[in-house]
């Protein structure tokens, strides 16, 4: 793997589209920056970071072929595999708060931006990039996030977290190969809040009590409601209230 580090950069994930526009890229290429000023999120949310402190990486993903994985399938392998990383250095509790948000101890630990692209020969390019609390230990303004130096008290090598996090995904996507359902079972188990009665709102602020059951393979979070009906949700058409 190849690893690009950076001092600053507006985001990670910019900077590594860009750059595979302009030249020929190494598969699982890195980019790792010291301070992310414009961090991005799901549907156009920001990431703040303390700079210095943490993780903020972006990684090229190339040549998936949609008849071998979906995008969907694809989003769970990268849950998985930062589950993955955060598992090997703490005991807490690590969960997936859907869609893409990485839980430790019921907390904000890591999130995950996945942008990609499409080629006519039915294969696509993904930039994967990830937000992870490393070293930070003030949250005042953040008080559902904490991080890694909180949890274990010792500090973590932005670096070495990049790279385990890279073979995690090349891992996952090894075992995806072999039995997907699995991993979607895998992912179904992790899921934060699953079979806990908690309140949701919709997009006109609507608020409503469910039960998350699972999310189906097309990415959709399955919510058993009051009147004891089951429906679907895409991404920003509900989101859960702590």
């Amino acid at each position: 793997m190849s690893l690009i580090k950076l001092n600053a950069i507006d985001s990670t994930n910019n900077y590594l589209k860009q750059l595979s526009k302009e030249k020929e890229l190494d598969n699982y290429t890195i980019v790792l920056a010291n301070e992310q000023t414009n961090g991005r999120g799901q549907m156009g949310t920001v990431w703040s970071s303390e700079a210095g402190k943490n993780l903020t990486v972006s990684v090229l993903v190339k040549d998936l072929d949609v008849n071998d994985i979906t995008i969907y399938e694809f989003n769970v392998l990268i849950a998985l595999a930062a589950v993955e990383t955060v598992v090997s250095c703490t005991d807490a509790t690590i969960q997936i708060k859907w869609p893409n948000d990485i839980m430790a101890d019921g907390k904000k630990i890591a999130g995950i931006l996945i942008e990609n692209s499409y080629k006519s020969n039915l294969t696509f390019t993904a930039v994967v990039g990830i937000g992870m609390n490393l070293n930070q230990t003030n949250f005042d303004h953040l008080p559902q996030a904490n991080s890694l130096v909180n949890i274990t008290g010792v500090e973590w090598d932005p670096e070495f977290m990049a790279r385990m996090l890279v073979e995690n995904i090349e891992k996952m996507r090894a075992e995806l190969k072999d039995n997907s359902s699995e991993l979607w079972e895998r992912y179904n188990q992790l899921l934060f809040k699953r079979d806990v009665p908690s309140v949701f709102e919709d997009t006109i602020g609507n608020r409503f009590m469910g039960i998350i059951t699972s999310v189906n393979e097309q990415g959709q979070l399955v919510v058993l409601e009051e009147n004891d009906s089951i429906y679907t949700y895409e991404l920003k058409q509900i989101k859960m209230l702590f």
